[in-house]
């Protein structure tokens, strides 16, 4: 008795962890580029280049321009996920510069409510609402999202893949909303970052524009070449509804 007893409480957390853990696709850059064929356009190919790419949420803000001097002048361009309510609605033109300056825009929701919570329809709206005003400012649509908090579940992959959204989170994260030291920010990104990484750092912090230009040194000494999200999965396609995770 206490046998099938046990055994039966290990299958159900085993149905549990099931259900729980792998409720939507996901993959990495390095396995969606092992699969793909063809060749790359432009100077750097990730499955040769020790490639990592560089992402800022929530933005565009007052200190987002600074930071696009910074990567004007090294010749560099990173993935955006912006926020609409507070930013691109305040600063239209700082997302018509990252575009124009050749950045990568992706779509972070309009208010950074957690999709998970909300209903089907709330979760798309906050999507939609920033695709137009992305198209409206650069003319184009974003192809990637980032979900607030990098929570998403089944629900909220459907709605990618019907919007043509690819999800995109990340293996590094400085924690920049809770530390204004630029120098604790720079040694986390570096105590992280690996080959194929994703980092995330948010422009709109007082502390992490400041860090960047450290960043930047440390990982072009490390032999690093710093890309977009859609430049490290290539000559993979970002697929709508696929959660990418280093």
């Amino acid at each position: 008795m206490a046998v099938t007893t046990a055994v039966a409480a290990v299958l159900t957390v085993a149905l549990t962890m099931a259900l729980t853990v792998t409720t939507y696709d996901h993959t990495s850059p390095r396995a969606a580029r092992a699969k793909a064929s063809g060749s790359v356009a432009g100077k750097v190919d990730c499955r040769k280049a020790k490639c990592v790419a560089l992402t800022f949420d929530g933005g565009p803000s007052p200190t987002t321009p600074g930071l696009l001097d910074i990567l004007k002048q090294k010749g560099l361009h990173v993935t955006f996920f912006v926020q609409g309510k507070g930013h691109i609605a305040k600063y239209p033109e700082i997302l018509r510069r990252m575009a124009d300056e050749g950045h990568e825009i992706g779509n972070h929701t309009w208010t950074h409510e957690r999709l998970t919570d909300l209903g089907t329809e709330d979760a798309r709206r906050e999507l939609t609402r920033t695709q137009d005003a992305v198209e409206r400012i650069t003319g184009s649509k974003p192809g990637l999202m980032r979900p607030p908090e990098g929570r998403t579940n089944r629900k909220v992959a459907g709605i990618c893949r019907d919007l043509g959204l690819a999800q995109v989170l990340w293996s590094v994260t400085a924690k920049d909303y809770e530390t204004t030291d630029s120098a604790l920010i720079t040694k986390r990104v570096l105590d992280q970052t690996h080959r194929d990484g994703i980092i995330l750092l948010h422009d709109l912090h007082k502390g992490t524009v400041p860090a960047v230009p450290g960043i930047l040194k440390a990982l072009e000494q490390r032999g690093y070449t710093i890309v977009t999200v859609s430049r490290l999965l290539a000559p993979a396609e970002p697929r709508p509804g696929m959660v990418y995770r280093p």
